[in-house]
């Protein structure tokens, strides 16, 4: 199992999961600007998972269908980004939770929280 990065961290780009990773396992990607999480590196510790102010990180196995391509994106924009191991600033552009859950109620769906976080 590994953790996945989704669409909720898509122009917010919080850095806090960064900092608590022992893996080493995040990159900064800027088009789309957010993170990903590289699957063959993540240890599963969970670590990060509570860290992120909008829960945009979940268990493979607990994807909400919506994401659920997510998980092929991560490994795929793992390639383009460079890896981030400190906290820093959010996206110019971030917003918070309830923003987020606003968009995924906005495209019908229901937002579903990730566990642990």
């Amino acid at each position: 199992m590994t953790h996945v990065v989704t669409a909720r961290c898509h122009d917010c780009r919080y850095t806090d999961c960064c900092a608590v990773c022992p893996a080493e396992c995040f990159y900064r990607v800027e088009d789309p600007a957010m993170l990903v999480i590289d699957p063959d590196t993540c240890i599963d510790c969970m670590q990060c998972v509570p860290e992120c102010p909008v829960n945009a990180i979940y268990a493979d196995t607990e994807l909400p269908e919506h994401y659920s391509v997510w998980t092929e994106f991560n490994k795929t924009l793992v390639g383009i980004g460079a890896m981030t191991t400190t906290q820093g600033e959010a996206h110019p552009n971030h917003v918070d939770l309830a923003a987020v859950q606003a968009r995924e109620t906005a495209a019908g769906w229901t937002p579903v929280e990730p566990e642990n976080a």
